[in-house]
């Protein structure tokens, strides 16, 4: 066989395909549906307030900061700064890698709330007295 017998087929193919891409679409317009009109209500978009955020430094004699305690919402998390090891700069490949957070959990010695439900239960859970002993004759 020779090279020009095996593209052949190819070269139909592919004609074939190109005539196919090119016939024309139909006249018609395409069938478009009706949307339902819907009144337009005025939107109120107000902001969320940003969550209250508590930051407290501390500071060694010299003005760097030690400890950074952050209370954001329920959540309380310690930062700490990565302090350089002998002459390595952070970032170097000497250097210690970032800190991240601690974040504190399992606080206990809170401020309890009180329920005057407890204070009448122990004496609705009191078991009855013992019946009397029956009299001597």
């Amino acid at each position: 066989m020779t090279r020009t017998s095996l593209l052949w087929p190819a070269l139909l193919l592919a004609l074939g395909a190109n005539a196919y891409a090119q016939s024309t679409p139909s006249q018609a317009p395409p069938k478009l549906e009706k949307l339902e009109e819907v009144a337009d209500d005025p939107i109120t978009v107000t902001a969320k307030p940003a969550p209250e955020r508590q930051i407290t430094e501390r500071r060694d004699n010299s003005g760097n900061v030690v400890e950074a305690t952050v209370k954001s919402g329920p959540s309380t998390y310690t930062l700490k700064p990565t302090h350089p090891v002998g002459s390595s700069l952070p970032g170097d490949a000497m250097s210690g890698a970032a800190r991240g957070p601690q974040w504190t959990v399992m606080t206990f010695g809170g401020k309890k709330k009180k329920n005057p439900e407890d204070d009448a239960a122990p004496e609705a859970d009191a078991p009855p007295p013992p019946p009397a002993a029956p009299a001597a004759k």
